[in-house]
């Protein structure tokens, strides 16, 4: 593995722990980190994360999310002893949401019997 994505890997769990354990924002307990894609220049990190809850307590997870953006990044360069560490920015990770809403949509079809599943055969 080259040294940016053990980077990557290395800020994804860092970055799970803070959100999980150190910041002490209640709202945020539902949010989990997903993934971490590192900029090429190591300058700016995308954080993915996925939360539960309505869409309004999503949009209001997410934006708490990007207010302790710069204590997470103190933190993670504390913790994983960096002399720089990249910008962090939360965006939602809708990987799971879609692929819940497509397996909804095929469960339906198949009801209704305009789908017939490769299994089933």
């Amino acid at each position: 593995m080259r040294r940016p994505e053990r980077l990557a890997e290395a800020l994804k769990e860092d970055i799970a722990e803070v959100v999980g354990f150190e910041l002490e924002d209640p709202r945020l307990q539902s949010a989990i980190v997903t993934d971490v894609i590192l900029s090429e220049n190591g300058r700016d990190a995308k954080v993915f994360v996925l939360v539960d809850g309505t869409e309004e307590q999503v949009k209001e997870t997410m934006k708490n999310l990007q207010r302790a953006a710069t204590f997470v990044r103190q933190q993670v360069t504390m913790n994983l002893n960096l002399r720089h560490a990249p910008h962090l920015h939360f965006v939602r990770d809708t990987a799971e949401e879609n692929a819940t809403r497509v397996g909804s949509i095929l469960d339906d079809l198949t009801d209704k019997g305009e789908f017939q599943n490769k299994d089933e055969s």
